[in-house]
């Protein structure tokens, strides 16, 4: 069994223990690492008013000194090894982000937002522009594989798709400033009506993957100081920087100040 560890006055437990719990929302996270699904999900979570344990997420690879997958544990518990597995009192993990959202909203505090509209029509639109952020295929998906590696190979790596990745993310940071003009036509600053929906934390959670984001929403560690600066070069292809707007950068940092945990608490070694 993994030891909990504790991380700048911030505790994570073993994954065994939080399979083992039988109460309360637990999450897997890295230590130090803003892994942009976990921190969208501790985000929902936050605006939900959920209390969140965090637990170890088992790195990827294979453990030198006993020569076996570190993530088998993680397969054999929930058949998969992406990031983050939601565990919610004694009930089945939960790894897909519809199936996480939907959770986080029928446990959240009664006196939270509203995550998921009541209005269909508004639902339908949610729900497109967190597929188009969050899903295979949307803008995180296309990020990972700007560049070859061992996590861009895991999403489909090749020549092909990742020269056709700069044009989706274009598209899809398109798509989400032509929305936002058009709520601000209309007097909303959020993506979907007039309150905050998943699609506004979603967005501005996983749009820091094509901005550089400042210290006092995203600290910089010694464990995310690589991934800080491949997101903030991305920011600067003259293809995405063309994109960029004002309003994008402006929404972004709305959301993430008002509703979200910021700056955002990590865990690691802080500089």
């Amino acid at each position: 069994m993994t030891e909990n560890i504790t991380s700048h006055a911030l505790k994570f437990i073993s994954l065994d223990d939080a399979a083992a719990m039988t109460q309360g929302t637990r999450i897997t996270f890295i230590p130090g690492i803003q892994a942009l699904y976990s921190e969208a999900l501790k985000n929902i979570c936050y605006v939900k008013g959920i209390p969140v344990i965090r637990a170890l997420h088992p790195m990827m690879g294979v453990d030198k000194e006993t020569g076996e997958d570190r993530q088998a544990r993680l397969f054999e518990l929930t058949s998969q090894t992406g990031l983050p597995t939601m565990f919610f009192d004694d009930e089945r993990p939960r790894n897909v982000w519809t199936e996480q959202l939907a959770l986080a909203e029928s446990i959240g505090s009664p006196s939270s937002p509203a995550l998921i509209p009541d209005d269909y029509k508004h639902r339908v639109e949610m729900f497109g522009l967190c597929a188009i952020t969050l899903a295979e295929d949307g803008l995180v998906w296309n990020m990972r594989i700007l560049n070859d590696g061992a996590l861009s190979r895991k999403y489909g790596y090749n020549a092909r798709t990742s020269a056709a990745a700069p044009g989706k993310i274009v598209e899809i940071i398109s798509v989400i400033d032509a929305c936002l003009e058009q709520q601000a036509q209309r007097g909303s600053q959020y993506l979907v009506g007039d309150a905050v929906t998943a699609a506004d934390i979603y967005w501005a959670t996983m749009s820091m993957c094509i901005t550089a984001t400042p210290p006092d929403i995203m600290p910089v560690t010694q464990q995310n100081q690589g991934m800080l600066k491949f997101f903030a070069s991305n920011s600067k292809r003259p293809e995405i920087a063309k994109v960029l707007s004002t309003r994008i950068i402006d929404h972004q940092r709305y959301i993430l100040t008002t509703y979200c945990e910021t700056p955002a608490v990590l865990g690691g070694d802080l500089l």
